[in-house]
């Protein structure tokens, strides 16, 4: 026997898995592919996951009416793009060897959970779907994590397994703090992130020390002087086609797109690890961001998703540059402060502020919830 031919994008590195949760469906024909991915979808969508499907096709596809202006301006050569009510697009098979590849990491930014039905001999992880003769998996089908016979448990067991993966790829999203500095201060009279606490650390550096137990790392957002002990830190300079904290959220999103961001405003001299423990807590799959409520949203001390970045990309673009209206997104959490963390989004803008409160200081430390 000839061993088995490849699907087309049998190349798919695991990079490309661990931007979102990446699961094939497999199985021989009649196994139930599809009746098991649609019995699942409105329970994944009903959580708030957006969820894709990338279905394996062998025969030609056929989506389009001889005929229709769509369909002679794909024929003439065009990858063609419909957009209404509904959005499809309708692709030549050009560079099909790597097709796979490149779908999957353009949806890894767009969504929570990508099935892909099919591809069996694609190197992603996979549930084999057996048929009426409870036949095993072929021996050249690798990386299964579970093998569902035809029965009333599969939707569950899928659900459960699907569950596990998309907690794990959350937290193997790398987390890294970014502090927002630079701005003119006017009001203060002076550079707010180089005001020092009553110990001589200035405001900054308190900051950084609240900031790097929980993260990768943290980046300088703005153009800021640095004390001289976070003169390490990376300084990442506003974008051009931003302006205000807008800039600086972007400025970080662009320099580590597939990371996750723990943004603070260093106007912020009274935040400390308790509420960054807090704020990383409220992260859930199917979340892209949580900005946090007081009597108002707080986009400035909040933690963003990499599948945010399109969202700020998309702010950017508008006359709106205000980053709170990110709070308004359908994937954005907008939870409630617990009223004894309420004093870390308390910012200083005036010396009147921080003569009346410069006594507050950040709170012990948690433990790491990365």
């Amino acid at each position: 026997m000839s061993p088995p031919t490849a699907d087309p994008a049998c190349t798919v590195p695991h990079a490309l898995s661990s931007l979102s949760c990446v699961l094939a469906v497999c199985g021989f024909s009649g196994a139930g592919k599809t009746t098991l991915i649609e019995a699942v979808l409105p329970a994944l969508v009903g959580r708030g996951l957006a969820v894709a499907v990338v279905k394996h096709d062998v025969h030609r596809l056929e989506v389009d009416r001889p005929g229709k202006d769509s369909d002679r301006l794909f024929r003439a050569g065009a990858d063609v793009f419909l957009h209404g009510d509904e959005t499809f697009c309708r692709l030549h098979g050009k560079d099909a060897a790597i097709s796979l590849e490149r779908e999957l990491f353009l949806l890894g930014r767009h969504y929570d959970l990508i099935l892909v039905e099919g591809y069996k001999h694609t190197p992603l992880p996979k549930v084999w779907l057996t048929g009426a003769d409870d036949a095993p998996p072929p021996a050249s089908v690798s990386e299964i994590l579970a093998i569902l016979p035809r029965d009333d448990q599969r939707p569950p067991r899928l659900l459960e397994l699907l569950d596990q993966r998309l907690a794990t790829a959350q937290r193997q999203t790398p987390v890294w703090g970014c502090i927002l500095a630079g701005g003119k201060s006017r009001r203060m009279g002076r550079p707010k992130h180089l005001i020092p606490h009553a110990d001589g650390a200035t405001w900054i550096e308190r900051l950084a020390a609240e900031l790097m137990p929980l993260v990768e790392g943290v980046v300088v957002c703005g153009a800021a002087s640095l004390p001289a002990s976070l003169a390490h830190l990376p300084c990442l300079p506003d974008p051009p086609d931003a302006a205000g904290p807008l800039a600086g959220i972007l400025a970080a999103c662009r320099w580590q797109p597939d990371a996750s961001w723990l943004v603070t405003a260093c106007d912020l001299p009274y935040c400390h690890r308790q509420a960054l423990t807090w704020l990383l807590e409220q992260r859930r799959p199917g979340v892209w961001g949580v900005v946090p409520r007081t009597d108002r949203p707080e986009p400035l001390l909040a933690w963003y998703d990499f599948r945010a970045g399109p969202l700020f990309e998309d702010l950017g673009r508008t006359t709106e540059l205000r980053p709170s209206r990110i709070a308004e997104h359908p994937r954005i959490g907008t939870p409630n402060v617990p009223s004894e963390l309420i004093p870390a989004w308390r910012n200083c803008n005036t010396p009147a502020d921080w003569l009346e409160n410069r006594d507050q200081g950040p709170q012990p430390a948690a433990s790491n919830p990365r």
